[in-house]
């Protein structure tokens, strides 16, 4: 008896603590779903204003919002573009983490130039207005290089994955076409005797329906339409009977 209370005590903490560690795990999970929502929010929050500014705003201010926007689209990009590149390519590996040094660099930049916004003092922020555009094109011209490499290499591979599967469907449709007699071919013109044998080497072929002493190809009969049911097709409507 006692040895059944401690087992039932012991599966009733055993579920207590599963249940603690499901809630646990599906709180996370909301958690960062939430984050991540919060982050998308803010960032379209500050895309939009940048492109606001940019474009409403003159001198000092204006040229700021432009490289901000700039390096963000830029960078966020080739971000998405490696991350969803490397699942199916494992090479591009280690292109992304050079990417990150990048982002390194362009966090950086980002937070020297939303700092410079709230510069009162626009005579020095024009003076730095060289090296921040200088900085912002060496950037966006790596992540632009990494981006673009990464898709030519993506569409290099699938070139050649149609290249290949084209050549092995040419073969597929010659090796179905094998009814053809040698003497379709041209130049293969033969006496009598060589075509006989070769039409009960091609009678032979199919399985014997006709005997050799015919010596003539005999015709494939055609599938019947009925019997074959693809996806894309209606199925056959059935006869009716009288």
């Amino acid at each position: 008896m006692e040895a059944a209370i401690t087992i039932m005590a012991l599966l009733f903490v055993a579920m207590v603590a599963l249940g603690i560690y499901a809630t646990v795990k599906v709180a996370k999970a909301a958690k960062r779903g939430v984050d991540r929502t919060i982050d998308q929010a803010r960032r379209t929050v500050e895309d939009t204003t940048l492109r606001a500014k940019s474009l409403g705003q003159t001198g000092v201010a204006g040229e700021l919002a432009q490289l901000r926007l700039s390096l963000r689209t830029s960078m966020r990009a080739t971000q998405d573009s490696l991350h969803a590149g490397v699942a199916e390519d494992a090479s591009l590996k280690e292109s992304l983490d050079l990417f990150e040094r990048l982002s390194a660099h362009g966090r950086e930049l980002d937070e020297d130039l939303k700092r410079l916004e709230r510069e009162p003092d626009r005579a020095h922020v024009a003076a730095l207005l060289p090296d921040l555009r200088r900085r912002t094109e060496q950037i966006t011209h790596s992540a632009d290089a990494l981006r673009f490499a990464a898709r030519d290499r993506a569409r290099r591979f699938a070139e050649d994955d149609l290249t290949s599967l084209s050549a092995q469907i040419d073969m597929e449709a010659g090796a179905l076409r094998h009814w053809t007699t040698a003497t379709d071919v041209p130049g293969a013109a033969a006496g009598p005797e060589q075509r006989q044998g070769q039409g009960q080497a091609w009678t032979g072929a199919e399985g014997g329906a006709a005997g050799p002493s015919s010596g003539q190809p005999q015709a494939i009969p055609a599938p019947d339409p009925r019997s074959t049911a693809y996806p894309w097709e209606k199925s056959t409507r059935p006869e009716t009977t009288t």
